[in-house]
């Protein structure tokens, strides 16, 4: 009887210990399978991301008898545009860089790139000037000795190619100047010749 009693509880202890093995496997299986999923999700969501974000790399040339050159970088996200200007060639000091109206940079003045973008006709001033300011209206940056500058501007006021042209920077240009932007002086901040340019273009 007692033989039978143990054979009987060693079964239970078999059969206990197998089911509890069996449950932890289970929830092995249903962890890993969620784990996958969640990374499957999350590269598809930054892909999505990736595939929404917009850029543009424009590289800006010499003017004015310059050696002006660099490279722009616009990126656009939710919304946002984001712009890297690094150059090379300055003269060590301040220099203005601004948004002009048109995508011609082929005057050896850089002026066929007409005027400031200014799709609102407001008066030319610093960026975010209660007074007013043209949507080019980047502002100013740093030459190094070396005649090396860079800046780094991002606004929600730009888009890259968009329907709405108070706010389209595309077929645009950049200008970088010889001088400084005042912030003052009409309509252009006095900032001196165009020593750079480069088409905003897809």
């Amino acid at each position: 009887m007692k033989t039978s009693q143990l054979i009987i509880a060693s079964l239970l202890c078999t059969i206990v210990y197998s089911c509890k093995n069996e449950k932890k496997e289970e929830n092995r299986i249903i962890e890993e399978a969620i784990s996958k999923e969640e990374t499957i999700l999350k590269q598809e969501n930054e892909n999505e991301d990736e595939e929404d974000a917009i850029t543009l790399q424009i590289t800006l040339e010499p003017k004015s008898e310059s050696d002006v050159k660099g490279t722009v970088l616009f990126s656009e996200t939710e919304g946002m545009v984001s712009m890297t200007a690094e150059l090379s060639g300055l003269t060590e000091g301040t220099h203005a860089i601004h948004i002009h109206e048109k995508s011609d940079c082929s005057s050896p003045d850089g002026k066929s790139s007409g005027g400031h973008w200014n799709p609102e006709l407001s008066a030319h001033g610093k960026w975010g000037a209660k007074e007013g300011y043209h949507k080019g209206d980047i502002g100013n940056f740093t030459a190094d000795a070396s005649g090396k500058g860079s800046i780094t501007f991002a606004t929600n006021e730009w888009c890259l190619g968009c329907d709405d042209e108070q706010k389209n920077i595309v077929e645009k240009a950049i200008i970088v100047h010889q001088g400084t932007d005042d912030y003052t002086s009409q309509p252009s901040g006095a900032a001196g010749s165009r020593v750079s340019c480069g088409a905003i273009i897809k």
